[in-house]
């Protein structure tokens, strides 16, 4: 939205004058320092090693230098903001809110006489030597500047010690020592290695994990010693792994399950956690499950406790029975606490403390939208009820309705609107099937239904009635991989009341007449995810989402639809649709630095119409353009191929382009300014095209020469990152257009930024939630 507004302010140079001057001495971050003093801007870390590469060398600087204390005063683009505040308050603050406000606001200066050159010194040499560089050197030195001073730290590292040998020093006779020899041929020590304690650390915690795993439950990583013996020197270390001579006896042997306590209910007292079951139900020989109001079928539970009674206590087991009562999405609190058995030794008594989220909810939206000519409302009522049948289900009822008119402009093509509907889903966090389906046992796999009604009135073109329908499953085979199979999709648009002006229209434009066609699709769906974007210790992480979506295939072949030959069979009154429609998207990052990040995609769109129809109908279609898109041009203004866009009355254009395949591109590079502000620069590529030729759209068919109909756009923008979201800004420009004639196509010799028609005609600004991708 773009609005010029003039106000008249008639003191506006006594105010610019106001605030220049503000700005002046909130800029000037010295002038409160007193001399002898000198404002600390920060500390430098050079490392003196001719061994290792500029790329270690650089990322080793800025890990030491992160060490360091005190840390200087913030900045925005080298503009100490926090002290220019505590500047404007000034150090007489009294009552004044304004400047009780900015000193608040604002940090005190941090001087050079605030830093303690030795106490970094040995806090880098320590670090040095943790990594295995013992007979590190480091010296500091200050560097001044009129009133500010940094203090550059050089470290001379010398030569890493090796790992020479890995003895586990541990008696094998013993139940623990026998547990510990198994796995150290899982030992993250290794011989020829560099010497780091993060390792040794790492290590610690691996043996504490495998014994966890093997009954373990009192034993701690602190009950491990790695000795190191140096006195062989030659860089070289000899490290023995044994056991803390006072750990205790409880740590060294495994722990059995024994009674397990469910509280599905609980409400947490005064005095603490119930350990004395009342009114406990027996399930299985196994739960006792206290429950008096019966709010949770016992067996939808308990399928998701992973212990038994007389199993060995085991880490991953209750780890997963944590992860799968917190993802039944119906507890607000869950408690888990094991208990020496009192009648029994080496054996736990556990606890499971289960405090269910509200049952009923309902939250009311009211939203205002406003873009160019453009203003409307919608209002959106969700109620939301928790356990639904007693077995964690999750049922959710969303009515909405609003409205858009058009306040200016002189396009009235589909301006004016109101619409209203509602939709309905129940998750259940399980499969449901006839046939004995164990998809995976790690995750918590759902079956979905939805359904929805809208009814949308384009009060001077048209009405449509639209309904739509999925039955499905969706899980999780790992961590990094994801299913989601839809056994059942429906979608079904039926058209009313076209208005003679809209009929008219459509002899202009014919692409108007396929948005209102009749529309009638049911198959199958199926969608793939891949990611592992979550590991952040690695270079380069990927994200690819596939998807199959069928429609009528059976039918239509049952009924030998065939379109060309005039066969063709209705379902409700429409024409039903069938086709094959494949697409994925593969995304790739890679990190250059601590907050640089090179990030790519290419996206593809495939479909197949046959017998019953010869195009997608326009809810399945693909487009491109818009923010999340090729930025430099509008949402579904590109395309199909090169067919130029289209327009209803004097320079009116209307974007509604759709088409049965698409091919998208596009890298950006993504690198952090200061604080909260990121920056990109990005090119973008692709384009849409039909299966079939079409009289009435030239150009719009895929061919061989479809790279030359490739559209392209290249830009800069800002991220703002406030952590619970990110804004996006972006600029971009066409580089090649994909309507013109194939010789003006690239259109950067046309670039003129300086140019105020150019600029109106061309360059595209894009407010937008997240990443692009």
């Amino acid at each position: 939205m773009s609005k010029n507004i003039r106000i008249k302010i008639p003191y506006l140079p006594l105010l610019g004058s106001l605030i220049v001057g503000l700005l002046g001495m909130s800029c000037n971050t010295t002038k409160n320092i007193k001399d002898g003093d000198y404002l600390y801007l920060g500390a430098d870390v050079a490392i003196k090693a001719d061994s290792m590469t500029k790329d270690n060398r650089e990322a080793f600087e800025i890990h030491l230098q992160e060490l360091l204390q005190p840390k200087p005063n913030k900045s925005l683009f080298g503009w100490r903001y926090k002290l220019g505040f505590n500047n404007l308050a000034g150090d007489s603050v009294g009552n004044n809110f304004v400047r009780k406000r900015l000193k608040k606001m604002g940090e005190e200066p941090v001087l050079l006489g605030d830093v303690n050159r030795e106490y970094n010194e040995n806090i880098i040499r320590n670090r040095m030597e943790n990594l295995g560089f013992f007979n590190a050197q480091v010296v500091s030195d200050t560097l001044i500047d009129n009133k500010t001073a940094r203090v550059l730290y050089t470290a001379t590292p010398n030569k890493i010690f090796l790992i020479n040998s890995v003895t586990f020093d541990i008696d094998s006779t013993t139940e623990i020592g026998r547990d510990i020899n198994i796995s150290k041929d899982k030992s993250l020590l290794k011989v020829g290695k560099n010497y780091s304690l993060d390792v040794i650390m790492n290590e610690r915690d691996r043996i504490d994990n495998e014994l966890k795993n093997r009954g373990y439950y009192y034993f701690s990583p602190d009950y491990v010693l790695v000795q190191v013996d140096s006195v062989n020197n030659n860089n070289k270390v000899d490290l023995f792994v044994v056991l803390k001579p006072e750990t205790p006896a409880l740590a060294k042997v495994p722990s059995t399950i024994n009674n397990i306590y469910i509280y599905p209910n609980y409400t947490l007292t005064n005095t603490g956690y119930q350990r004395a079951p009342r009114n406990a139900q027996l399930i299985d020989s196994n739960f006792y499950f206290v429950d008096g109001k019966r709010t949770f079928r016992p067996k939808v539970i308990t399928n998701h406790i992973f212990f038994e009674r007389g199993d060995t206590y085991n880490r991953n087991s209750h780890n997963k029975t944590l992860n799968h009562l917190v993802n039944l999405n119906s507890f607000k609190f869950v408690k888990n606490n094991f208990v020496d058995a009192k009648d029994k030794p080496n054996a736990l008594d556990v606890y499971y403390y289960l405090t269910p989220l509200p049952k009923k909810s309902l939250r009311l939206e009211l939203l205002g939208k406003t873009a160019s000519v453009y203003n409307g409302s919608e209002i959106n009522v969700n109620w939301q009820l928790r356990n639904a049948f007693k077995g964690a289900e999750l049922l959710n009822i969303n009515v909405f309705g609003g409205y858009e008119l058009q306040t200016g402009g002189n396009v009235n093509l589909n301006s004016t609107y109101y619409r209203y509907g509602a939709e309905a889903s129940l998750i259940f966090p399980r499969i449901l099937s006839p046939f004995n389906l164990e998809v995976t046992r790690k995750y918590i796999p759902k079956t979905y239904i939805k359904t929805g009604f809208e009814y949308l009135n384009r009060t001077s073109a048209y009405k449509l009635r639209s309904i739509n329908f999925n039955f499905g499953y969706t899980w999780k085979e790992s961590e990094f991989k994801q299913h989601d199979f839809g056994l059942l999709e429906i979608v079904y648009v039926q058209p009313q009341n076209i208005t003679a002006e809209y009929q008219a229209q459509m002899d202009t434009v014919p692409t108007l007449r396929h948005a209102i066609e009749p529309q009638f699709s049911f198959g199958p769906t199926y969608n793939f995810t891949f990611t592992n974007s979550a590991e952040k210790d690695k270079k380069n992480t990927f994200y690819f989402k596939g998807g199959l979506d069928l429609s009528a295939n059976t039918l239509g072949l049952i009924q030998g639809a065939n379109i060309n030959e005039g066969n063709q069979h209705k379902i409700f009154n429409a024409y039903y649709s069938q086709y094959v429609k494949l697409q994925a998207d593969l995304r790739h990052y890679r990190k250059l630095g601590p907050n640089t990040v090179w990030a790519s995609r290419i996206s593809l769109g495939y479909s197949y119409s046959y017998g019953n129809s010869n195009t997608l109908p326009y809810l399945k279609q693909f487009f491109v353009g818009g923010p999340n898109s090729i930025r430099a041009f509008r949402a579904r203004a590109i395309g199909p191929g090169s067919l130029a866009p289209q327009n209803i009355g004097e320079n009116n254009f209307y974007a509604d382009q759709t088409g049965d395949y698409k091919l998208e591109m596009s890298t950006e590079y993504r690198s952090k300014l200061a604080s909260i502000i990121h920056w990109a620069a990005f090119i973008d590529a692709g384009n849409i095209w039909l299966q079939n030729e079409d009289v009435d759209k030239p150009g719009a068919k895929f061919s061989k020469n479809f790279i030359s109909e490739l559209a392209v756009g290249a830009g800069v923008g800002l991220r703002f990152d406030f952590t619970f979201l990110i804004l996006r800004t972006d600029f971009a420009i066409p580089l090649r257009v994909p309507y013109l004639e194939k010789s003006e196509r690239w259109v950067i010799k046309d670039i003129d930024i300086g140019d105020k028609t150019w600029r109106k005609n061309n360059l595209m600004f894009n407010l937008a939630i997240g990443y692009p991708f």
